[in-house]
Formats: structure tokens, C-alpha cells, sequence
């Protein structure tokens, strides 16, 4: 009777830590999705528009409060092969009790082809 109550209890205890881990990480992974959305919004409105890249940075740039990304991220936009690109990189730690997770993001969003002029 005592071992049945121990495996219940070392089970849920397994499932409130995997449970708070999802509370923690899922956030920040909905940003990054979103986020990456932002970016192609972007860069196709660039390339259909015909912005340079210093503007595709500024709007780009101009976003990352919105999505929590750290103020220290790397953002490089370019022209390539007649379309729009940026690439935005930057971890994002993720604090649990026992250990620290870095999120790590990296990401070159390219306007669609035929967009380009």
C-alpha cells in the first residue's frame, strides 16, 4: 500500500515538473513563431515596395519589444540572389530552479520570389 502512494507521488511529481517546464518554455517559444511571422511580413512588404535594407532593419528592429527579444540581437539584412532577406539571432535564457535554458534563435526570413522586382 506504501509503494503505490510512493509511485503516485514521484508520478506527479514528475508531471508538475514537466507541466512548469511547458509553463516556462512555451512562451517564449510562441514569441520566436510569432516573431518569425513579423519578419517575413516584413521583408515581403520590402521587396514588393522596393525599401532598402536599412529600413528593413529599423522595422525589424522596431518589433523586438513586442516579442521580447533581448536588445542585444544581431539583426543583418541583405540582398541576395534579387530578394529580401534578414536574419535576426539572439538567446534567450530561460530560468528554471535546477538548471538554465538558452533558447537560441536563428533565423534568415527571404521575401518570396516574386515579389522581387
Amino acid at each position: 500500500m506504501g509503494g503505490a502512494r510512493l509511485k503516485l507521488l514521484i508520478a506527479l511529481a514528475i508531471i508538475a515538473m514537466v507541466g512548469y517546464a511547458g509553463y516556462l518554455y512555451v512562451p517564449v517559444a510562441v514569441d520566436a513563431y510569432y516573431f518569425k511571422d513579423e519578419m517575413h511580413n516584413k521583408v515581403n512588404l520590402a521587396a514588393a515596395q522596393g525599401y532598402d535594407t536599412a529600413w528593413l532593419a529599423d522595422q525589424v528592429s522596431r518589433k523586438k519589444s513586442e516579442f521580447h527579444v533581448p536588445e542585444n540581437a544581431v539583426i543583418t539584412p541583405a540582398q541576395k540572389d534579387g530578394r529580401v532577406e534578414v536574419r535576426v539571432q539572439f538567446t534567450r535564457p530561460i530560468s528554471f530552479h535546477l538548471f538554465n535554458y538558452n533558447y537560441n534563435f536563428d533565423y534568415t526570413a527571404k521575401s518570396t520570389s516574386f515579389l522581387t522586382k
